[in-house]
Order: C-alpha cells, then structure tokens, then sequence
C-alpha cells in the first residue's frame, strides 16, 4: 500500500455499510481516473460491520452498469487502523460518517480526511444523500453527485497529488 510519504495517491471512499455510496464512489473515482490516465490505487469500506463481505447494493451495481462502470466485484469491509496510514485519502460520503472516521483515525495518522464533495466548487460540506431506502432516482441522484466528485477529485490530484486538500 502507499502512505503519504510516497508520490503515489490511494484514496479510500466511506460510508456507513459500504454497499450504496462509497462503492458507486469508488466505481465513479475509477472511471474518472482511467479517463484521465490517473494512476492512484483506490477502494472504498464502511464504518458500520453490517454487511462485511457482501457485494454492493443491486440497485447500486444497476445504476453503476447503466453508465458504462462495472462495480460488482466490489466487497463490503470496514474501515480499519491501517486505513489511516495506507491511503493518502480518506473521503466520506457524509458528516456523520466523517464524524466517525475522525473518531477512529490514530492521533499520528497520514491520511487527509474529508467529505467527497468538498472537492466540487460550491459543495463543500454537502452530503451525498443514503439512497438505501429510496427507489432508481435516489440511486441516479447519487451517480450524479459521485460522478461530479469524482471528476473534479481526479483534477484536482492530478494538480496537486498527495497534498491535495479539500
């Protein structure tokens, strides 16, 4: 893995179960970067136990699919110690999941901790909204809102690698 010592970006998305939005994230985040020919390691967790293991939410892998990113090798872990040094960033989907990662990170953590859509011009601080018990526009609402992100996130790393700050 990469720590932030090392020119080479790794950037971990979060959310509470990690089967709805940290994975369409990270789908997202990949697409983006292959477009740009941005080379990062990248991977997504939970702060919650509650589905370790298990693929993404169908609607997520449908959604995702729909627009042309496959996500559905993609498995549900938890955020864990080693998180905090291995990634150069930790993006959360949410305050409260922020909340918590914050509450967790080693007090010498290397990681830049924040939320995704800090990296948008005009949305910082804003969530992107669980879609876990809404319908497909719920989940098309959050492609949007992750696809946005994750291309302003690629051009702001690749300006700025490893110090990038949101």
């Amino acid at each position: 893995m990469h720590g932030r010592g090392h020119n080479t970006v790794a950037v971990l998305f979060v959310c509470l179960g990690n089967i709805c939005r940290s994975p369409m994230a990270e789908g997202a985040f990949r697409a983006a970067a292959a477009r740009r020919g941005f080379e990062c390691h990248v991977d997504s967790a939970g702060t919650a136990s509650y589905h370790i293991g298990h693929p993404p939410d169908p609607r997520a892998i449908a959604t995702a699919e729909a627009n042309g990113v496959t996500i559905s090798s993609q498995r549900a872990r938890q955020i864990e110690r080693n998180d905090f040094y291995a990634f150069t960033h930790i993006l959360a989907m949410d305050s409260a999941n922020l909340v918590g990662i914050r509450a967790q990170a080693p007090r010498d953590a290397t990681a830049r901790i924040g939320l995704f859509l800090d990296a948008v011009e005009g949305r910082g601080g804003e969530p992107i909204r669980d879609p876990y018990y809404g319908d497909e526009s719920d989940f098309d609402a959050v492609w949007q809102d992750v696809t946005l992100a994750a291309d302003a996130l690629v051009e702001r790393l690749i300006r700025d690698g490893v110090e990038a700050r949101f």
